[in-house]
Formats: C-alpha cells, structure tokens, sequence
C-alpha cells in the first residue's frame, strides 16, 4: 500500500512540475499591449433620471454632520434617496442658513469615481423643480467649509468606490448616525 501511495505522489509531483515548466520561458507574445485593470477605459453609462421625486416635507428630512466650522444645517429626504444599477447614489438635499433661508437640490454621487452633480433645484417660485440649473458630474471639493457632498461620500454612501448598500440601507445609516468610520470594529 505504500509503495502504492509512493507511485501516485511521484505522479503528481510530476506532473505539477510538467505544468511549471513553461513559467518563465520566453514567448513571442507581444507584452505592449497590456493593461492594467485600473487602467481600462470604462464603458459606464449613467441611468436616465426621467422623473424627480417629490419635494421634501420636514417629515422626511434627515439631518446630517457635515463640519462643526459650519453655520449651515444639513438633510436628506429618506424618501429621495436611491441607488441606481449605474452606482450612482441619488437623493434630495436640504440646506439650512442661519437665517432660515432654505436651499433644495435633487443630485447624485458616483461612487466608483468620486464625483456628484446636480440634476435639479428648487425653482424660483418654491413650488417645483428646475431642471435648468442642471450640472454634469465634477470632483467633490473636500476642502470646501459646506462640503456636504463628501461627507455623504465618506460618511454614509460610498466606499471601496461602490454604494454601501441599499437606498434603505443608507437611509438607516444616515438615521442613525452610523458614519463609515463608526461601524469599524
């Protein structure tokens, strides 16, 4: 029997070292075509936003922290936010002065690239969207003092460059207050 369990060990040591032998031979293959996977050219094609949600209530806003060197105040409206199949996280954003004057805007975080835009604001008769003011997607400025985008980025939406989970998900988070670096063990 162990001559028999000898046998088979020769065996499969050589035929391991069989499949090893061409590791490391030069080849004609051309290596200059090579590219890196972070290098690739990406084929993302953003979802069409064909409808706005609705505006918010104070019902359905959930505040945020954005920078203890901030005046303004921040929300979410929980029934805005969405997380589209194209990784973009959208959702319904209130802004709130000192002052009391309010901003709303309905935008949209990329998460693989780092990146939000706009896809409407609160029109001039506060009674609807405009779709005028319009952006296409750009950087999120960490540094700015009301940089609300990458709070969300780096808070509650995003990480490793994909949405953290679910619209539900995100808005438990957000809720709760359970930030990216509080849930690390």
């Amino acid at each position: 029997m162990k001559a028999f369990a000898l046998a088979v060990a020769c065996v499969a040591t050589g035929a391991l070292l069989a499949g090893c032998s061409s590791v490391g031979k030069p080849t004609n293959k051309d290596d200059s075509a090579f590219t890196y996977l972070l290098d690739r050219k990406s084929n993302w094609v953003e979802n069409k936003v064909d409808s706005l949600p609705p505006l918010p209530t104070e019902a359905n806003l959930l505040p945020f922290e954005v920078s203890g060197n901030t005046p303004l105040q921040f929300a979410i409206d929980r029934n805005s936010v969405s997380v589209g199949t194209d990784g973009v996280v959208r959702y319904t954003v209130v802004v709130v002065s000192p002052s009391g004057a309010r901003n709303i805007n309905y935008q949209g975080i990329r998460c693989d690239t780092y990146e939000w835009r706009q896809y409407a604001g609160l029109n001039a008769d506060h009674d609807g969207w405009d779709t005028t003011v319009a952006t296409q997607f750009s950087r999120i400025e960490d540094g700015a003092l009301n940089a609300y985008q990458s709070a969300l980025y780096q808070d509650y939406m995003c990480a490793n460059k994909m949405p953290t989970g679910s619209a539900k998900q995100i808005v438990e988070n957000i809720r709760y207050k359970r930030t990216q670096t509080s849930q690390i063990h």
